[in-house]
């Protein structure tokens, strides 16, 4: 009686590729995330924590003359004050991005793409933390603004977001996949792909 064939090398291959890169590259790169929009969340939030402790009653400090000074603004709506009359809908809105960031970067198999992730939800999620924290309503706070460009006045969660922007941008353009390993290692099927014939 025939003995049963053995699996190729080459397919054995391919579905240890699939499992081990799709499990490493996900623990390594949910890793990054987290620690990134973590970091990137408490550095907020300490930052504005001090600019309301060092800031009040108007007070003014000069970084570089006629460029950038801390100053403390509460801001109700968006970017550039945008939307301050509808605050509890740019709120939700906000919430809705973190949870849709969150499920990106748990997904992601790229360590760029989860640095960048990371960076956005540090953003929206710092500037959703205020409209929370200091609602007088339904998510009705004003975010803490204390770094006036002349042009415009900010915070580090803005800063996040802005490098966040330029990293999407950066990666959609060098065609980085969220998910690259487990792109590699799956067909069209959402299996292993299977060697070609003739490989051993």
């Amino acid at each position: 009686m025939p003995a049963a064939p053995r699996p190729s090398k080459a397919r054995a291959y391919l579905v240890g590729k699939q499992v081990s890169g799709r499990l490493y590259g996900s623990i390594r790169c949910i890793a990054v995330f987290i620690v990134v929009a973590v970091f990137g969340l408490c550095a907020d939030q300490a930052a504005k924590a001090c600019a309301l402790r060092v800031l009040s009653g108007g007070r003014s400090i000069t970084v570089i003359p006629n460029v950038i000074s801390l100053e403390l603004y509460r801001n109700a709506g968006a970017s550039l004050g945008f939307g301050s009359s509808v605050t509890a809908v740019i709120s939700a809105a906000a919430l809705c991005a973190c949870a849709a960031l969150i499920i990106a970067g748990i997904r992601s198999d790229s360590a760029a793409w989860s640095c960048v992730l990371g960076l956005a939800l540090a953003g929206a999620g710092g500037n959703a933390i205020d409209r929370i924290v200091y609602a007088g309503g339904f998510m009705d706070g004003k975010v803490v603004d204390f770094i006036n460009y002349g042009w415009s006045v900010g915070n580090l969660a803005d800063v996040f977001l802005t490098f966040a922007a330029a990293g999407f941008i950066i990666l959609i353009f060098k065609g980085v996949p969220l998910r690259s390993r487990e792109a590699a290692a799956k067909g069209p099927g959402g299996n292993a792909q299977d060697p070609p014939r003739g490989a051993v």
